[in-house]
């Protein structure tokens, strides 16, 4: 009997691990799967997801590791769709990567959006997320402003992640009509801070031989690492256009070390996408494996865009405390 007891005790509280924000009136879950999801950014998408199903009345669950890993991800992805839940939103780390997990789940039968970053060879239904090249060419059109049309350019970015490639791609097309404006250094990232802090000081020890006007970070993390090292040492007259909102570069940016940032809508991806995909599992299709994108009668969209804009100085204030509102912090 007390081993039985253990055993109802154990299952209920993998339920509870399972099912951490509330357990919904039908028995419904819905899974978002991303790396990294302790930062700002993804605390915010999170707060979307919860209050979505809070409204839906269903259960929710955010997983996958607190670093960026790949593998890790798509093992998170594995273990979800093992759980047979009501649907899956995941922003893809590397499609090579998690392609088969997400073709795994369609096969299952569960619906599957991506969001943030797309898989598009994958079958997944859709994605929902920033136009991601139109993103870059704000932040070119930002850049020619800020060098005045000339300058050498270091760009933070990671080349597996398909999102921060469309916004490369909107960079190099805005700077094609300025041709003195050179991207002569890029910087992989691999999810780690530390790089973009410890490359910066060592381009900048070496400015004299190889001088380095601005720096494009094409990710969250880069650009406030990119600012504490300027300010550290003092230098000025370099320029940063950074990537999301997450509270330091919005400070960096009151405090006039980043230029700019380009922000982004992970609360609404993630509250928009948990709804369109409770949609899909109370009417659902006749099949998951077709292709809607070329479908002229889809009852599902190809790409859903959340939109993008830059903030600077002239509207930091104005952008926090927006967020406060919606957040409370």
């Amino acid at each position: 009997m007390h081993h039985q007891k253990v055993a109802v005790c154990l299952l209920l509280l993998a339920a509870l691990v399972w099912l951490p924000g509330c357990g919904g009136h039908s028995g419904e879950t819905y899974v978002l799967v991303s790396t990294n999801i302790k930062i700002p950014y993804w605390q915010s998408a999170s707060a979307g997801f919860a209050r979505s199903a809070q409204q839906l009345g269903v259960g929710y669950s955010f997983v996958g590791p607190d670093v960026y890993d790949a593998n890790a991800e798509r093992d998170a992805l594995e273990n979800a769709i093992q759980k047979k839940p009501a649907g899956i939103l995941i922003s893809v780390s590397d499609a090579n990567v998690v392609k088969d997990g997400i073709d795994h789940a369609v096969a299952a039968g569960i619906p599957i959006i991506t969001l943030d970053s797309d898989a598009p060879s994958s079958k997944r239904l859709f994605f929902i997320g920033t136009n991601n090249y139109q993103a870059g060419m704000a932040g070119g059109k930002r850049l020619i402003q800020e060098l005045k049309g000339k300058g050498d350019v270091v760009v933070f970015t990671m080349p597996s992640q398909p999102n921060l490639t469309e916004r490369l791609h909107g960079y190099r097309d805005a700077l094609e009509n300025s041709p003195q404006i050179k991207l002569s250094h890029m910087v992989d990232m691999k999810g780690d801070s530390r790089i973009a802090f410890d490359t910066t000081t060592q381009l900048l020890a070496n400015d004299k031989k190889e001088h380095i006007d601005a720096f494009v970070c094409l990710e969250a993390l880069s650009g406030k690492e990119v600012a504490t090292v300027l300010d550290n040492n003092g230098i000025k007259g370099k320029t940063i256009v950074a990537m999301d909102t997450d509270p330091e570069t919005l400070s960096w940016i009151q405090k006039g070390v980043i230029a700019a940032t380009i922000s982004q809508k992970p609360y609404t991806m993630a509250f928009v996408g948990l709804k369109m995909l409770d949609d899909l599992h109370h009417e659902r299709l006749n099949t998951l494996d077709a292709d809607w994108a070329h479908d002229n009668f889809a009852p599902v969209p190809s790409f859903v865009d959340t939109g993008s804009a830059v903030v600077d100085k002239s509207n930091v204030d104005a952008f926090l405390a927006a967020s406060k509102s919606v957040t409370g912090k």
